[in-house]
């Protein structure tokens, strides 16, 4: 295969993750719109491949008996490891997740914990609080934990390790929110149609109490999340503040929700809010950078002063050759 041939198999299977992220999630593909064009193609390809586990499991593939479903988890899983060995996939979203993990360093200390969370849908309907803990580790946290490889990736290698290393926390807090709000949200499909309860309190009794104890929880793992947020780079931080506003307004309308409503009617933010959402969250978001930026400034200023001298004061020898 000449590299040109290669470039365009690649392209393709990028714009295979692209039609699968535009497909299912239009507040997070609004969110990645955001990113640098690499750190785009890149998460863009985490979440082709997470989407492609979650349809077997609980999706287009419903209708197939649990065990085949399980064996396709399986060749999921295989297929990601033998192309992360040769390269490539015929898979076009194996492939592009290949390029991803190639190029950001994600490894099967991340893809592992994914899999086997998605193997325990297919065999647990019901969580008490560690089997939820694990079952949210390895669907929402590693995921977050991959896209924080993607946002460290083109650093030099200290600050990478740096960065990887102080917003871990963050990042996993902000997938875990995600994924919680999402249980909130899906409380009625996950019960009706797959017979499974994530949220076992808030299902045994659909009460505003038990709906605000879980939403608790996710703003909770929000509010951590953001302090994470300030070191992202530039154009990462503006993909992630976006997301977690559009997340966080998800979560203030379910709370504003009966909870007997949310068993029964999915609730969403409408296309119009979403982008007076994003809107607002950068514009704080450039203000709080701003903010920041003239405070290290007059920092500068003042330790760059002779002692005793005011902000703006000019030595006499600057202000006579000023003259």
């Amino acid at each position: 295969m000449s590299a040109s041939e290669r470039a365009r198999y690649d392209d393709a299977a990028r714009a295979a993750s692209e039609t699968v992220i535009a497909s299912y999630s239009t507040s997070f593909s609004l969110a990645v719109r955001l990113l640098p064009p690499a750190q785009r193609a890149d998460v863009r390809a985490v979440y082709g491949l997470v989407r492609l586990a979650d349809e077997i499991v609980d999706g287009a593939l419903d209708d197939v008996d649990p065990a085949a479903r399980a064996a396709l988890l399986d060749d999921l899983e295989d297929e990601v490891a033998r192309a992360r060995a040769r390269g490539c996939s015929t898979n076009l979203v194996v492939h592009a997740f290949t390029l991803a993990a190639a190029r950001c360093s994600i490894g099967d200390d991340l893809t592992g914990p994914f899999f086997d969370a998605m193997r325990t849908d297919l065999v647990r309907d019901a969580h008490d609080a560690a089997s939820l803990a694990t079952y949210v580790h390895g669907s929402a946290e590693v995921v977050g934990l991959m896209c924080l490889q993607i946002f460290a990736a083109d650093l030099p290698t200290p600050e990478r390790t740096r960065l990887v290393r102080d917003a871990a926390p963050g990042a996993c807090a902000l997938g875990s929110a995600f994924q919680k709000v999402n249980f909130v949200r899906d409380l009625g499909a996950d019960l009706d149609d797959r017979g499974r309860a994530y949220l076992a309190e808030l299902v045994a009794a659909p009460s505003d109490a038990a709906r605000d104890a879980a939403l608790d929880d996710v703003d909770a793992e929000i509010a951590l999340a953001r302090t994470a947020i300030p070191l992202l780079p530039t154009g990462a931080r503006r993909a992630v503040v976006a997301a977690t506003a559009l997340f966080a307004e998800l979560s203030r309308l379910l709370r504003a929700t009966p909870a007997a409503e949310i068993a029964t009617t999915r609730v969403s933010v409408p296309a119009a809010r979403k982008a007076l959402v994003v809107g607002r969250a950068l514009a704080r978001d450039a203000l709080a950078r701003d903010h920041v930026a003239r405070g290290r400034g007059a920092g500068s200023q003042r330790a760059t002063q002779p002692a005793g001298q005011r902000p703006g004061q000019h030595t006499g020898l600057r202000a006579r050759a000023a003259r």
